[in-house]
């Protein structure tokens, strides 16, 4: 197993469980369905949530490493990906804002890190796991589809703002907005998992240079 895509599932793994234990202890507090995962960061204990996005962040940045050093992602793959990582870390560090009190620069890069985050990742799987991949296996099928779902995900949320802006109505009105980003969530986070397993089971070739005797040798790691 290639050490920095298990380092990776180990990071995003803790992460997710730290997100998910949030989610089960604030249900009688939080409606799923409207209020979004990014309000655990709100109040005295928003550095837990915090913590969780940092180690996906992480995760998902060890799992890039991975499929880069081994060529299963080319250049706008990794970039989709590392793009990712950024819009989480930016997520983890600058925590939502109410908007029902004004503006709020914090607020601002929040919105934007989490918009960058929920757009490269459908890219990503999309661009690195494509099913004519010459060592494509179960785990870059698995991925691709889970890309394709969240591209339509994201495809729908655009969809929404388009007519809620035509009808005046405020874009997080049009649809239960903390139901659509789990939703989201969930699917995003799956595709990075198959990728993190197919970085982790894949092998590379490294042709050695020529040792003194003339004898090249090829090594897997």
């Amino acid at each position: 197993m290639h050490r920095p895509a298990r380092w990776g599932l180990g990071a995003a793994g803790a992460g997710i469980a730290v997100i998910i234990g949030l989610e089960l202890s604030s249900l009688d507090e939080m409606d799923p369905f409207r209020r979004t995962i990014s309000e655990h960061g709100l109040g005295p204990g928003g550095w837990v949530f915090g913590l969780g996005v940092g180690l996906l962040a992480a995760g998902s940045l060890a799992i890039g490493v991975s499929l880069a050093r081994k060529k299963l992602a080319g250049v706008l793959g990794t970039i989709a990906l590392m793009g990712w990582s950024l819009g989480l870390f930016v997520t983890a560090w600058f925590e939502k804002h109410d908007w029902s009190v004004g503006p709020s620069m914090s607020g601002s890069i929040h919105r934007v890190g989490s918009f960058v985050a929920f757009l490269c990742l459908p890219l990503a799987a999309l661009l690195i796991a494509r099913p004519w991949h010459r060592q494509r296996s179960r785990a870059t099928l698995v991925a691709f589809g889970f890309g394709v779902c969240s591209l339509l995900w994201v495809a729908g949320i655009g969809t929404m703002m388009v007519i809620a802006s035509a009808e005046g109505l405020p874009w997080y009105r049009v649809m239960p907005l903390g139901l659509v980003e789990r939703g989201l969530a969930v699917t995003e986070v799956a595709a990075l998992l198959a990728l993190g397993v197919w970085a982790a089971a894949g092998r590379i070739d490294v042709r050695e240079r020529e040792r003194p005797g003339g004898v090249a040798v090829e090594t897997s790691t």
